[in-house]
């Protein structure tokens, strides 16, 4: 089963904190390698905290940990933090900016059963190699 979602990304005081320890710190990779659904949406699909999910958008596919939230306003928003995982789903066009469009993407959310989140060396390892 997938529920269609809206991506947002931005910063998170755990993503901040981690990033204080470096960016292939165990911290950091924890909190950036989630995303935040609705306890509504994370009850449809059947997870729960620490589930593997997949969120897929337009621009590419990543598996992250399920983290329901109270945080998110209503069902059909999804949060990741700002990070490695979120740039593989984002698009590259800047509407010369110079940055991307972090907010309101259109995304899919599945469960990801028996595929686990992969470090961010071994991310931007397979990234690269793409």
């Amino acid at each position: 089963m997938k529920i269609k979602a809206i991506l947002l990304t931005g910063r998170s005081l755990k993503q901040g904190m981690g990033k204080e320890l470096g960016k292939v710190s165990e911290k950091y990779m924890e909190s950036v390698s989630i995303c935040e659904v609705h306890p509504k949406d994370a009850e449809e699909l059947g997870l729960k905290e620490g589930d593997s999910i997949r969120v897929t958008t337009q621009f590419g596919s990543i598996v992250v940990k399920c983290n329901p939230s109270q945080n998110i306003a209503k069902p059909g928003i999804i949060f990741i933090p700002y990070g490695p995982y979120a740039n593989m789903v984002m698009g590259p066009d800047t509407d010369s900016t110079g940055m991307p469009s972090f907010k309101g993407l259109s995304a899919e959310v599945e469960p990801a059963p028996g595929e686990r989140v992969l470090d961010v060396k071994e991310l931007l390892s397979q990234y690269l190699r793409g």
